[in-house]
């Protein structure tokens, strides 16, 4: 299993609007991104991923599950880029921000410290499972 970070602006698509969508998830799309898209591509049903509220929040909110791999998406006119389908898992019980990521040492090589601006992102398994501890996760999913 891998895992991942989508950032989403909460104003334009948030975690309340991902659960709002229950099992039958969400496509992750409009994502322009050459490298973003090939992170989804490596993607397969079942892996998991942090929900990222970017701009004002910075911060990690949720769980979310990959339920639909890679296809394209509609909503690209040039059909470069694709798509992946997720669902919501559990909420992040004490919102882990940006300022805490940057704060762990443990994570100073995070992607999302590196490359700031990408949307989608790998998470390394340590990074996955500190993350987990640090949001009040008693079991990182």
């Amino acid at each position: 299993m891998a895992y991942w970070l989508f950032k989403s602006e909460p104003s334009t698509w948030s975690w309340d609007d991902q659960k709002k969508k229950g099992a039958r998830g969400e496509p992750w799309n409009g994502v322009r991104n050459y490298q973003a898209n090939n992170n989804m591509k490596a993607m397969r049903k079942g892996d998991l991923g942090f929900f990222y509220h970017s701009v004002d929040e910075k911060r990690i909110v949720g769980v979310v599950r990959v339920i639909g791999e890679h296809r394209p998406d509609p909503t690209d006119e040039t059909g470069r880029f694709g798509l992946v389908d997720i669902e919501a898992v559990c909420d992040v019980p004490n919102p882990i921000t940006l300022a805490d990521i940057k704060a762990e040492p443990k994570l100073a090589e995070m992607a999302i410290l590196k490359q700031s601006r990408l949307s989608v992102q790998p998470v390394r398994d340590n990074e996955w499972k500190l993350i987990c501890k640090m949001g009040g996760l008693a079991k990182a999913p």
